[in-house]
């Protein structure tokens, strides 16, 4: 069964009822042509798992039944990457889309002295819509049922002072350390540099804030693929782990 997504305050467990709208109603209905008494999976993004017969679809929304429905226990792993904006949108979202499939926690777009790419204030909001937009799609497809978390634009001085992780690391050009780096069952936060990487600088300011630098091989790597490397490293890792590790 394909999996949608609603919010938490769209689902009453009590009554066995939800209601699904906006981009999921549209992509359920208009694209996907469900109709009432098909079966479907539904998710509030943080844990719930329900099984759903459609009820009834109506100009906007559908309602469904819940006909059973679980709980599922949050991965004990979790990867936060902070990257860079990109100069290329595109390129940004490719990381947004595969990194989601890939199982990442959490998204925060970085600002660094080199970031070349910088929406007006006033698009800031437009933006991340559209990115949050892509993420859904992504775990909608990849069948996640804890939304990945996606923040407002960083400064790099911001992220460096965020508390909550087991690992920092920042992979670097400049790096010759392997990274042979244990993850599973940790909290881990990337730091991923755009175009020109981070200047010496701000890496003297991650190691000075308990970051430790790795090397993701002798090519250097656009900053997408860098980013979507290193979530994929840690799905890698957990592969062999046992599955209430993986996430």
């Amino acid at each position: 069964m394909e999996l949608f997504y609603t919010s938490h305050e769209n689902i009453d467990l009590r009554r066995g009822s939800l209601l699904i709208e906006g981009d999921e109603f549209h992509h359920l209905v208009n694209v996907l042509r469900k109709k009432s008494g098909e079966r479907i999976l539904v998710t509030d993004g943080n844990g719930l798992r329900c099984e759903v017969t459609i009820l009834s679809v109506h100009k906007k929304s559908l309602d469904g039944e819940i006909t059973s429905h679980s709980f599922l226990e949050r991965p004990a792993t979790g990867v936060t990457v902070a990257l860079s904006m990109l100069k290329a949108p595109q390129r940004f979202e490719l990381f947004l889309e595969k990194a989601t499939e890939l199982g990442v926690s959490s998204v925060i777009p970085l600002i660094t002295s080199r970031t070349l790419a910088l929406p007006a204030r006033d698009r800031v909001q437009g933006r991340l819509k559209r990115w949050n937009t892509i993420m859904l799609s992504a775990a909608r497809q990849s069948k996640r049922f804890y939304l990945p978390e996606l923040t407002e634009p960083m400064t790099l001085k911001q992220v460096l002072a965020l508390p909550g992780f087991d690992l920092r690391l920042i992979p670097w050009e400049g790096s010759a350390l392997p990274p042979v780096v244990q993850c599973a069952g940790k909290k881990t936060i990337f730091l991923i540099g755009g175009e020109g990487g981070f200047s010496e600088a701000e890496v003297e300011a991650a190691r000075s804030a308990g970051f430790a630098e790795i090397s993701l091989g002798r090519n250097i790597l656009r900053a997408e693929t860098a980013g979507i490397f290193a979530v994929a490293m840690v799905r890698a890792e957990l592969l062999g782990e046992d599955r209430s590790a993986w996430f």
